[in-house]
């Protein structure tokens, strides 16, 4: 295992999912998929399960059953273990014929005994107990038909998607989003006159619907293991009204308490409010190819944080049409593929120009190495150019498969530079930059000129309170 980071924690929670799989039937949400698609794998988890009978399959409440050869089954999930996601989950067992059932949440004990409404006074005295995981194993046994087959039930934080070595997403929480000033409305409604908010700045966990404070305490959880992994003790801070109250939530969560009075290291923890950030909805920066790839290549079906990038690129017409009906769409995480993910890290903090002479380099570099008939040309790169140096690798179906990574992101790269949106893009950025150049853009009146040219010449659609940001500023 390496040094401890973002990676190696992702990696050792699915070391102890790929432990329990062997000959199983595997459902997953999304979340968890999406974990799984940039820390490891599904490769890796379908070589740990092994055998004809693993299937895997999404975890939804008109999920296939397991059929009589296959008796075992391994949930992995990224919620808490209560309402929907149990009676998915009994729906399930029922119309299947398991013997063994194993279940992974990514939500620890601690948050479900808050989920179940367990003062913090009697959870204290349970530690080091799980009754709620303890009860769930009995009716996945009394579900499964027989009280004497095997279920088991234990967390693991599958918290975290890791891009790359620093950077880490959290696709569980993709739809977790701040108050907006038009929220202190809604709060008031459910409190008494004389404790009523006047602002966002008044709002604390106490003041926030249930639903929306365990989303937050689940969140807290996995933060701490994380800590917990990297060995150190966090100090908090905030900028906006949902970051300063998930910082005290963090700050106050009883087994993060624990933990920072035995570890050795320190970390400064900063949440941000992603409304703070509204000019990245509506900017286009220019200098990140990566920032252009995910803006305009379709969504990788049931992720938030990949692309679905074409590959009939690769394959001859005959044999799609007589073999292969369909091309699964390739992606820019690339786990397995050493020389793929240098790639990636490397354009992630590269600028555009750069990144696109890189990714050339490397086809060019994985063609010679092959023995392809590359054709060296010098200048600016194009899209042809570099589909024309991937095409080469689909009659040598051993080098193919040997730089399959590289070349789903150099068809990336391609399919982005000659995209509709990306010269469109280019023509807003230029926009920008000469507003922003105007030493009277600071004025009300320029300020009204930059939203009318947002929202007329936006090509991301976001758009979201714009103008409150706008105002701030003048």
């Amino acid at each position: 295992m390496s040094a401890p980071g973002v990676l190696s924690f992702t990696q050792r929670g699915w070391e102890q999912v790929l432990a329990k799989v062997r000959r199983a039937v595997v459902y997953l949400d999304a979340a968890c998929a999406e974990s799984l698609h940039w820390g490891c794998g599904a490769a890796r988890l379908l070589e740990a399960a092994g055998g004809p009978a693993c299937h895997l399959r999404e975890f939804e409440p008109d999920a296939v059953g397991g059929s009589a050869e296959q008796p075992k089954a391994v949930f992995v999930l990224s919620r808490l273990l209560k309402g929907r996601t149990v009676e998915t989950l009994r729906d399930i067992v029922r119309r299947s014929h398991f013997q063994y059932c194993v279940v992974v949440t990514a939500v620890s004990h601690a948050v479900h005994l808050t989920a179940n409404h367990v003062p913090a006074a009697a959870a204290a005295e349970l530690e080091g107990q799980q009754p709620v995981f303890e009860q769930l194993e009995e009716k996945l046994c009394e579900w499964m038909g027989n009280m004497n087959y095997t279920a088991e039930v234990f967390h693991v934080p599958l918290l975290l998607a890791p891009a790359a070595p620093n950077l880490a997403l959290t696709p569980a929480f993709a739809s977790l989003f701040p108050l907006l000033p038009q929220d202190v409305q809604l709060l008031n409604s459910a409190r008494p006159d004389k404790r009523r908010l006047a602002s966002l700045g008044e709002v604390d966990a106490a003041a926030l619907p249930p639903e929306l404070l365990l989303q937050i305490r689940c969140l807290v959880s996995g933060l701490s293991a994380l800590c917990e992994h990297l060995g150190v003790r966090e100090e908090c801070f905030a900028v906006g009204s949902l970051s300063r109250v998930i910082a005290a939530d963090l700050a106050n969560y009883t087994p993060a308490k624990n933990r920072r009075k035995t570890a050795a290291g320190r970390a400064s923890v900063v949440f941000v409010d992603r409304t703070l950030d509204l000019t990245g909805a509506v900017g286009h920066h220019g200098d990140s190819l990566v920032e252009k790839i995910l803006s305009v290549l379709p969504q990788l079906p049931g992720h938030t944080n990949d692309v679905a990038v074409s590959m009939g690129e690769l394959a001859a017409l005959h044999t799609v049409e007589e073999t292969y009906p369909v091309v699964a769409p390739g992606c820019l995480a690339q786990p397995h593929d050493m020389a793929a993910r240098a790639l990636w890290e490397s354009l992630l903090d590269t600028k555009h120009k750069e990144s696109v002479m890189e990714v050339r380099r490397h086809l060019v570099e994985a063609a010679s190495r092959e023995s392809l008939p590359i054709k060296m040309s010098m200048g600016r790169v194009t899209p042809a150019q570099l589909t024309s140096y991937v095409q080469l690798f689909r009659s040598n179906l051993r080098a193919l498969r040997s730089h399959c990574g590289l070349l789903q992101l150099g068809l990336a790269t391609a399919q982005t530079l000659k995209h509709p949106q990306t010269a469109k893009w280019d023509n807003l950025l230029a926009v920008e930059r000469l507003l922003l150049q105007t030493p009277e853009c600071c004025s009300t009146h320029s300020l009204c000129v930059i939203q009318a040219v947002l929202v007329v010449l936006d090509c991301s659609g976001v758009l979201t309170s714009t103008w409150t940001a706008l105002a701030a500023l003048a």
